[in-house]
């Protein structure tokens, strides 16, 4: 089973376990075997065809996509575990501390880093999941609003007439004056903290995962 990370630091990971989350956009990447050495902020791309290229490393390939040469990483229908590290999980930190002599010297490791980073954590010790439901590729910037708030922006109103838009379920995080004015704007603000300033400027292809969770 795969395991899928979502951002702690914004409490994203909060929000898909809450179910307020239900959608997740990734970057799409080249496959390593199409890629070359990076040349300030360009890569060098190999096609199937043979053709050498240099492409700008935010300006994805279309028709690759298109042509089935890069793929999602998840599938409709996949079972995902999201993960966690060991301490949100619950698990008991004695039951970590294993004989290195048990477990291997790396496995040991990989049981104490996980600890309090979920990046060492096995999906198989994850308890929480997510079904894959849908899936589609598209640039950054053509995200509909209805999919800003499955992203988890959530709406605000003092009156019922006025509303705004932000990351927290808690209302009084933010002040009514420094909320976004729409769920594309508060999206965008998000994607630049999550993904690295300039990346809703670069509008690079993403796929786009619609997801349940399922216990």
């Amino acid at each position: 089973m795969k395991k899928i990370m979502f951002n702690d630091k914004f409490s994203l990971t909060q929000a898909v376990l809450e179910g307020r989350k239900t959608m997740t956009r990734r970057i799409v990447t080249y496959p390593l075997k199409f890629r070359g050495v990076n040349v300030a902020g360009y890569f060098v791309c190999k096609r199937p065809s043979g053709e050498v290229t240099e492409i700008c490393m935010y300006d994805e390939d279309e028709r690759m996509i298109d042509g089935g040469q890069i793929l999602p990483k998840y599938k409709v229908g996949e079972v995902v575990a999201i993960a966690q590290s060991y301490k949100d999980l619950g698990y008991d930190p004695d039951s970590l501390d294993r004989d290195p002599k048990d477990l291997g010297i790396r496995g040991f490791m990989k049981h104490s880093a996980g600890w309090n980073n979920k990046m060492f954590v096995s999906a198989a010790a994850c308890k929480k999941h997510i079904r894959i439901t849908g899936v589609k590729c598209e640039r950054l910037q053509d995200i509909s609003e209805a999919d800003c708030l499955k992203e988890g922006i959530i709406k605000y109103t003092k009156d019922g007439t006025v509303f705004k838009y932000d990351l927290s379920d808690r209302f009084e995080m933010f002040s009514w004056q420094d909320m976004k004015r729409s769920p594309r704007e508060a999206f965008s603000a998000l994607i630049d903290k999550v993904s690295g300033k300039g990346a809703w400027e670069c509008n690079p292809f993403v796929w786009a995962y619609e997801f349940k969770l399922i216990d």
